[in-house]
Parts: C-alpha cells; structure tokens; sequence
C-alpha cells in the first residue's frame, strides 16, 4: 500500500507530524468559552521541610501504622483555619477554538516499615489554576460538543449503507413495547449513534486544585494541548484493507457493503489518526462528595472515628467469583453466561421489559449500591477478596443472556436517560473490551449471517420478533426479514422457531464466515523474526534463551501446513537466512547498503515451515554461536524494520523484533533524551512522545498490508521506548519491556522472558482483522483506546488481534433516550484464524436506561471508570502534560463525589460521603497517581513510566487493575479454610489486606502481587516454621540476597505456598517475576512504594487525600 493514502489523513502530506492523541470527533474542537471540564494545574508533590503545624494542605502524615489521637473533635467539626484559607479556584477562561485539522500534533528511598516520623508541618497549598481534562474533543461526556457530531451512521448514504439507519422503516421507540421473542406487535428498543448533543456545563464553577504539594511551583503557562485528533466524517465505503500489486482492488462485500472487511485501497474513504492505547477490566464503585462545612484546620492525626471502625464483615462471594475478577488460564476458558444461563423462549428481550422494567427502581433492588459511607470515618474499606464487577438492573430473563463483564463491560450499568443526566453525575461514560479473549463459546457454520439490512447488526440475543418472518433491530429499531435457512434450528432440529437458534440464544458467538467476507484467499500464518545481534545484544545473552524456546515451541507455532517462517539479523549490516529446500545449510546474505535496503533473494528467504522445518532447526543451533565473537556496537533497526516490511508485504503477517539497544545508525536512528539527574524532578515529565515520526509511519505502512509488529526490548540503558513502541502501538502489536535483563546477573527477568516468550509464540492468534463496536441509536463513540489504527471513524485496522489484548471506548449520548427501556452494545471482530477461516466473533451487552441521578450512580462500575480514567490520562500525558493529567484524575474524583452529594444525596451530613459503590474511588484515583506511569518525585527511569502507560492502555481491565492497586496478603498463615479446590489442587484464600506498612508485621511473610511483579517480604522476626517449612532455610539471616524461587519442599505450607503463588500467575497471560526479599534488601524500596496508603516524601497518605478532597469539595 502505498503511504500517500494514510498521509493524507495522518497529517504527513502537509509537513505535520502524527497524532498521538486518542481519534475523536471534530466538533468537539469548537468550545464555547467556560465549557470544559475544569482541572487545576497543580505542581507534583514534593518533599515538606520539617516545622510546626500548619494549616490547610495535607499534614506530614505518618507513613507508618496510624497513631491514636488524644480525645478530640471528630471529623467533620474541626476547628476552621486559622490563616490561609483555600484559595478559590479562578474560574475558567475561554478555550481556544480549534478548526479540525488533517492531523494534530502533540507535543508529545525506604522508610522504616513502621516507624513514625516526627510531626511535620504543611506549606499552604499553592494556588491553584484552571486546566480541562476535556479541551478539545470530549473526554468524556463531560464537554460534549455544540452541535451535531458524525456518527457510525451516515444516514446521508445512498445504496442501504454499511451502518447508517434507515428512517423510513423503522417503527421507532414509541411504539409499545413487546416479547422479544413472541411473535407480538414490534416494541420500542434501543437507538443508534448519532451527533453528540449541545453540552451545558456551569461555566461559573470555581476550579478545584488537585492535590496539594510539597513544593509549589509555577504552573504551566499557555493553554492546554487538545486531546487528539478528530476522525473525519465517515464515509460510505465499508471495506478497508490494502491495495497493493499483489492484492486483488477491494470490491464491496456482497452483504450490503459490510464493513467488517479487509482489503481496500488506503485512500478510499477517511481514516483517522489513532490514539494509542488499552484497557478491560472490572469491579464496581466511587466514593461521594464530602459534606459542605468549614475549611479544615489542623489535620488531626486521625480521628477517633476513623481509628475504632470495625472490619466489614466477610464477603458472603463465593471463592469461585473471587477469581471471575481475575479470569485468565492458560488454556481456553468455558464461557460463562450470566447466572442462569441462556433461557430459551419468548420472552427474553427487551420488548417485554415494559411493565417489569418500569416498575423497577435501582434504588430498591440494589440499596447496597446506594448505602453513604462517609469515608473519612469508615476505615476498613477494601473487600476481603476481589469485588465482582456489578450486575445491570436487568430483567431475569434479559440479564441470563447478556455478555460476561469478562469480555464486555461498561463504566455505567445503568445508561442515563440524556446527555444532561450524564453531564451532572460527572463520570465518564465508555466501554471496557477483552474481544479475543479465549473463550469456549458456540461457532455457527452457516451460509447466511443474518444481519440489519440498515445498520449491519449482527442478530443477538436482543432483538425483537414481530413474528415468525421478521424481527426488529436492537440498534436502529428497521424491520427485518427472517430468511428462510434462519427458519431450521441446527442445535433442536426444529423448523419455524427462528428466537430458538444459537444467535438468539447466546451473547457472545463466533460465525465461520462465508466467501463474501473475504476479498482474497484467506492469508497463511506468517512468522518474521528480527533479532539485534550487535555486541551489546550478545553481552544480554537473549540470543541463546530465544533460539532455544523457538526450537522447543517450533511445532506449536499456530498454523497449518501452508505456514512460513523467516529471520532476519542485523547490527550495522542488516543479515538475511536462505533456507531454500534442498540446501544442506542455511545461507547467510549480508546487506550492507543499509540506506537502500532491498532483498537479495526475495523467493527463498519466507518459507515453508512443514517442508524446511530442519534447516530452521539447524539455523537456531547456530545462531548463538555465530555472533558470539562480535564486537560491532552499532544497531540500524530502521532499515531492518524496512527490509522485514519488504519481506512481509505480499502475504500480510507477523513480524517480531528484538532489541537491546537505542538505534543508532541509518534511518530510524535516535539520540538519548533521558537526563537520569532529572528522574525524581517534581517538574513535568519531558520526552513522552515520539522524537520522530519515522516509526509511526512505518507502522502505518505496515498496518495497510496486514502486518503488526511486535517489539521485545531487552535492556539496562535507555532505548527511547516512546518512539520505538509507536512500530507496535499503530500495527496492533504489543510491547514486552525486560529492563536490565542479563543472562547471569538477573535470573528473574531471564525466567520471565522464557516464559512470556512460550505464552506469545503458541497463543492463539488472527491475521487481517478488523473489529467495529456499534450502539444503540441515540449513542455515540468518540475515541478509541488500545493498539490499532482506526480506518474509519468507527473500524479498528488489526493487522494482528491477540487473546492478552484490551480495547477500551468513550461515549456520549447524543440523542435523548426517553422512550427507551434499554440499549444495546455490540463488538463484531472479523479475523482470519492461523488454520485458514476467516470468523466473525461478535459480543453482544444490553444495559437498562434510568433516568434519575442516584440510579446512575447505583449503577457505576469503580473499576471500569478507573480503568477508562486511566487511558484518558495517559493520553493527556502525552498531548499536554502529565501534571495536567494527574490534576484531572483528582478533580475526577473530586466532581464526582461533589455532584453525588449535591444532587444525589437526599439527606445531607458531615464528612466526606460517597454511594458505597464508589467507596473505592478515592483509593484509586491516589493508587494511579502514585503508579509508576503518573508518579512525580519518585526516581522513575523514563522508558519504564512509558511502558507503564503502554500497560495501562493495553491490558484488560482485570490486568490493568493489578498493576493500579495491587493485592497484599499474609502468606505464613495459609490454611485450606476457604479454598479453592481446582482438580486435585487445594488453593488457599488469604484475605486481601491494605497497602499500609500498618498491616505488615515483623512477625509474619507478606505477598504483595503487583501484576507485572511480586515481592514476597519476609518479616526479621518471621516465624521459624514458615523459613524451614517454605523456604528451606533455618534462620532469618540464611535467607539469600537475591531470591527468586520458592523451593519446592515436601511439606503441607510450602505446598500450600506455592499453589496459590502459581494460581496467581496462572489466572494472568504474563509471568510475573518473584523477589524474595528481606527488610534490609534493596527492593524494599520497590516493595514499599506500593504501599499505597502511606505518605511518602513527594506524595500524600489516603487519609490526607481524602481530606484534600472534602476541603475542594466544601469550598
């Protein structure tokens, strides 16, 4: 393909550089001056000097377990500020108005474990000004555009268009609801997407501050980056792909147009820039606004309310749930309906939700949602074991057929009625997806896929049947006829009950899809391997551990018997392997003309895995030893990428690189820009986006000829991940980042590269994908997150699609949906699987629609919206700043917590209130600002706060949570009471306790899980028994330095041990690294920083950060 097409619509052809930005609507960039969603520019915490007690900010809070306090005021009457009251917060400027451009550019130490610190004093907060999290696009709903907003749907299209809704037949939402399934008069249902409606946000609200710091310093000056780039209007071409001379020119698809198509030339129709991003995730709940009172004075050092609350009770789930929030095996997965199952009948969808779904009040079915906690009194609020992600309000019948929160999850359960409803409950409003996850799940083979001849939806569980020949879309409510193959039921082998079929009958379904979904023969696996070979690259010894897990794996590469392979070496010669059938050896061809790369023997160089499988091996056995003696320390990455791209184009597949070092030579090459004095500076972060746009281009090209790209960096130095990752990021691949890997020197990071390496070369995988999400009418998406280009205004470009990999959307509502019970979602991902068939896996979610403020809120996932939240920061990281983004992650909670107890709570009182649904909200709005992506005044190596960001955008939800809040459990008490029992294994329960040095103890071992890594901490006056029994060692001191392994010993703890330490790992689909650390090792630090709870010197404890939040709250 060709780049002029992506050009055009990326910004190259005029000059201007690639967007990072997340792609969104183009309306959204003309602001009304005062609308936006108002953010204070706050400088990063900083360390305090030691004085008397000052006045409001955050006090110098103990960082160990929480003192009691003398007899006191209790919370909620403290003494008013003697001095310094809180500044207001200036209110907010006018914004600058932006025309939607082709492209927009962005600019891109331990403490004791409880030892008590002597009482220090707090300098004032800073003043504060006003960012938007929101500028530009909308984030969120919460500055919505003025004016309509192109939709998926283009009504304007002329031949029945791929998604746009026919307004001639559609009953529309008035009509009376019905059976879904019986044959009864057509019931109002769902609406599609269309211009996000005028958004009326209180210009006049003071601005909140964020957080108080240590260190005030100046804030930013000049106005706020938009957020990204907006998609053009989409256009009526549906199929997408890459035209180039060895492919066939794209032809609509015989279904109408359909979109889910590969194969198209690259300036058929419009593309947007992509952002980049990831997601999935669940959990549910936030915490409410604090109560309107007086400026706090002193902070106490803990009111005694807040000290002597009792634990919760024990959560009544069932260990079986527990794990559902983490759900990953290595293997496939049954999938699992919603409790019940899918019931079979009339009945079962929305058209029967009338005099059920009316009569039901959230705030009577779920009054635990509801319950006000006031946070700063209730202290034990973190659930013993995972909180499953809620459930929506539905019908018995609606909610045993929905999609498992697993793979499909929304941020609100329950949708509200109108934009305006969203715009006071001030939280954001999108979806979570994990589309490939591996599942067990039903495969029609049929030569009709019934679809919407208007919208193109796929039938589902939640349409409606007028009769025996018609039903009603859920999206765009036209008429549709049933065909007649839809007539005979395969499963009862039964004629005249169309509801009865897999379709109807199951929210998440795979089709084996018939040749008009293919514009070419569906392509081969095809594996490239690009390894660094240059010295410093063969010090790392990766070389061997990679040839040695290839040769081990070879025969489980997913295939079939047309399945090529191919390598490629390079340092500062780029080195290709003939491994033509009939030769003896393989031949190495050397290309040292690295500005002109070109093939040397374009026909032999991919081959046929089955047929040349022992010159393969026998590459593999050599290839170690062949570089063994270098002393070449340059790296020409980019004409490697070149030359792998020349390779790969004809046949589309996949292409996996391996590099230890910055790229120094020839096209692609790069300079350091990390200063390692500036680590730990309270500054904002520089160098977060690309130093050029090189890799992102490449990426595109790659994109169009169906190739992703995967990227292993393997390094101690810094190796401008920022840049580097744009290859992955924009190709659909993923990023592996193994910081200071060495053979000898870091055992555990060589352990964790074996094992993800197998993970990655025998996981499923799906060539030439493309995935759109579609919604009812009435709703609209306006940025993508995850790794992808977006082809379209609404079709994700997958070159390659994975089961590790997120997706998260955000949403507004454009029209209002009034006369709606319900409204549907639905992801249809289009692959080809690496045995030659192309698939259709589509996921259906139905939620109910509330119109009243406390139901939203009833209804909010705490983990989807902090998942989401976090790709939304990531994004303003990169476009603006980060300290803009850790100042909109805290006025999120702020605004959040402040509307619910404006306009949600019925009785009003002190403290700090929050719907017990969104207890935890605080907790991990704080747990992001003190990750490693958003982290300020903590040394943070730069490549590893990008890889930190790339997680976050990447990973399902439930992965993505581990890595915001991770678990801590106490690990020398396990017993079987509670357990698991999974096979023949017994797996221990421990409870999930805080991230407070207040709960560790000297006297016990802890196991804080933190996703990517765990740290085992032993206590100094850990009990003998655990040693012996579990690590095999007779004393505290024999405990080695550096211990990576739990021995395995013949007695009932270390067998316990190690159960759930590998159930663990195996619900994930990385390997977590184990340190086994002592109190004095050098990865406390490490361990301690996650202690989220605490104070440190840059960063406030959960309990002055909770304060912060009801002093913005109350003023």
């Amino acid at each position: 393909m060709s780049t002029a097409g992506f050009n055009s619509q990326n910004g190259t052809g005029t000059g201007q550089t690639y967007t990072n930005g997340p792609s969104q609507n183009p309306v959204a960039l003309q602001q009304p001056s005062g609308v936006g969603y108002s953010v204070n520019h706050q400088p990063a915490y900083n360390q305090m000097q030691a004085k008397v007690l000052a006045p409001p900010g955050p006090a110098l809070y103990p960082s160990g377990p929480y003192q009691p306090v003398p007899p006191g005021p209790q919370v909620g009457s403290y003494p008013p500020a003697p001095a310094q009251p809180l500044l207001p917060r200036p209110q907010i400027g006018i914004l600058p108005s932006h025309t939607p451009p082709q492209s927009a550019s962005p600019s891109p130490g331990p403490r004791p474990a409880q030892a008590t610190p002597p009482a220090q004093a707090t300098p004032p907060p800073p003043a504060v000004t006003s960012t938007s999290y929101y500028t530009g696009p909308p984030a969120w709903q919460y500055a919505a555009p003025r004016g309509p907003a192109p939709n998926h749907v283009n009504p304007a299209a002329a031949a029945p268009p791929l998604m746009s809704h026919s307004s001639a037949q559609p009953p529309g939402p008035g009509a009376p609801p019905t059976s879904i399934h019986g044959f009864t008069q057509p019931g109002s249902a769902p609406p599609p997407m269309n211009p996000l409606p005028p958004h009326t946000y209180q210009p006049n609200r003071p601005a909140y501050g964020p957080p108080p710091t240590m260190k005030p310093t100046a804030p930013p000056a000049g106005p706020p980056g938009t957020t990204g780039t907006p998609p053009p209007p989409k256009a009526d071409a549906q199929c997408w792909g890459a035209a180039s001379s060895a492919r066939p020119p794209a032809e609509p698809d015989t279904q109408e147009g359909d979109v889910e198509c590969p194969g198209d030339v690259a300036g058929n129709g419009p593309q947007a820039p992509n952002s980049y991003n990831h997601v999935d995730n669940r959990m549910a709940g936030a915490a409410p606004p604090g109560p309107p009172g007086r400026h706090l004075g002193h902070y106490p050092s803990l009111p005694p309310g807040y000290q002597n609350t009792s634990a919760p009770p024990p959560s009544s789930l069932h260990p079986a749930l527990q794990a559902a929030t983490q759900p990953y095996t290595q293997g496939p997965q049954p999938y699992q309906q919603q409790p019940g199952g899918p019931g079979p009948g009339p009945g079962a969808g929305p058209a029967q939700l009338s005099p059920s779904m009316a009569a039901m009040s959230l705030q009577s079915s779920t009054p635990e949602a509801l319950r006000v906690v006031n946070l700063l009194q209730e202290r034990n609020l973190l659930p013993p074991a995972p909180v499953p992600a809620p459930t929506p309000c539905l019908t018995q019948d609606l909610q045993k057929l929905n999609c498992s929160p697993e793979v499909f999850r929304c941020t609100l359960t329950s949708i509200p009625q109108t934009q305006s409803v969203l715009n006071k409950a001030k939280l954001p409003l999108g979806l979570l997806l994990h589309p490939f996850k591996d599942l067990s799940l039903p495969v029609v083979t049929s030569s009709t896929i019934v679809r919407c001849r208007s919208c193109r939806t796929y039938i589902n569980p939640f349409v409606s049947f007028l009769d025996q020949r018609r039903w009603k879309c859920n999206l765009c409510y036209r008429v549709n006829d049933v065909p007649e193959e839809f007539m005979y039921n395969p499963v009862s082998r039964s004629y005249g009950e169309p509801h009865k079929r897999p379709e109807v009958q199951n929210a998440t379904i795979e089709f084996i899809a018939p040749s008009e979904y293919m514009l070419r023969p569906p392509q081969p696996a095809v594996y490239l391997f690009v390894l660094d070979v240059s010295h410093n690259a063969v010090e790392t010894g990766y070389l061997s551990v990679f040839c040695q897990s290839l040769l081990d794996n070879i025969s489980a590469l997913p295939g079939d018997s047309r399945t090529k392979v191919g390598f490629i070496t390079f340092d500062s010669t780029i080195h290709f392997y003939n491994l033509q059938e009939g030769l003896s050896q393989p031949q190495m061809l050397i290309v040292s003309d690295i500005e002109d790369i070109f093939l040397p023997t374009p026909d032999s160089l991919l081959v046929n895995l089955n047929e040349c499988k022992e010159l393969v091996q026998d590459l593999l056995k050599s290839l170690p030893n062949l570089f063994e003696k270098t002393m070449e320390t340059q790296s020409a990455l980019g004409s490697a990428l070149q030359a792998a791209f020349k390779l790969l184009s004809p046949t589309g597949g996949r292409m996996s690189v391996f590099q230890t070092q910055l790229p120094n030579l020839g096209v692609g090459a790069l300079q350091s820009r990390e200063d390692p004095n500036q680590r730990a500076s309270a500054k904002d972060v520089q160098h977060l986006s690309p130093a050029t746009d090189f890799y992102k281009k490449l990426a595109l090209d790659c994109s169009g000829q169906q190739v992703a790209v995967d990227l292993f960096l393997l390094s101690a130095q810094y190796c401008d991940l920022a840049t580097l990752g744009c290859i992955s990021r924009y190709s659909a691949g993923s990023v592996y980042y193994y910081p200071s890997y060495h053979h000898q020197h870091n055992p555990a990071q060589v352990e964790r590269f074996q094992r993800d390496l197998k993970r990655y070369l025998t996981r499923k995988i799906g060539f030439e994908a493309v995935m759109r999400i579609r919604c009812t009418k009435g709703l609209s998406i306006h940025t993508f997150h995850g790794n992808f280009f977006v082809r379209s205004t609404d079709l994700l470009s997958l070159p390659n699609v994975n089961p590790d990999a997120g997706f998260a959307v955000q949403m507004s509502i454009e029209e209002n949906l009034d006369d709606m019970q319900v409204v549907s979602f639905q992801a249809a991902l289009l692959y080809t699987s690496s045995k030659g068939e192309r698939r259709i896996r589509v996921h259906t979610m139905c939620l109910p629609v509330v119109s009243s403020l406390s139901d939203v809120f009833a209804g909010a996932d705490v983990q989807a919206i902090t998942g989401l939240l976090a790709c939304m920061a990531v994004d303003r990281s990169v476009t603006s700043s980060l300290s803009d983004a850790r100042d909109a992650m805290t006025n999120a909670a702020i605004d959040s917590l402040s509307s619910y107890r404006q306009s949600a709570l019925t009785i009003q009182q002190p403290g700090l209130l929050a719907p017990a649904c969104l207890r935890l909200f605080p907790l991990y709005i704080l747990a992001l600002l003190k990750q490693k992506a958003f982290r300020t005044g903590t040394s943070t190596r730069l490549d590893e706060r990008v890889f930190a960001m790339y997680q976050l955008k990447y990973q399902p939800l439930a992965f993505a949570m581990l890595m915001i809040h991770p678990a801590l459990y106490r690990l020398d008490d396990l017993s079987d009471e509670g357990a698991l029992n999974i096979g023949e294994r017994t797996i221990p329960q421990p409870r999930v306790l805080q991230l407070s040095v207040e709960k560790l103890s000297r006297e016990g071992a802890f196991l804080l899980d933190a996703g990517l890594v765990m740290y085992l901490w032993i206590g100094r006056n850990c009990h003998q028994n655990f040693l012996s029994q579990v690590l095999g060692v007779s004393s505290y001191a024999a405990v080695p330095e550096k211990l990576y392994l739990l021995p395995e010993l013949d007695t009932a703890e270390s067998q316990r041990t190690r159960a759930f330490v590998s159930w663990l790992r195996d619900q994930r689909p990385f390997f977590p690294s184990l340190h086994i650390i002592r109190d004095e090792s050098q990865l406390k630090p490490h361990f301690l920083q996650n202690m989220i709870e605490d104070r440190t010197e840059s960063a406030l404890s959960y309990y002055e950060f909770l304060l912060h939040l009801q002093q913005q709250i109350s003023k």
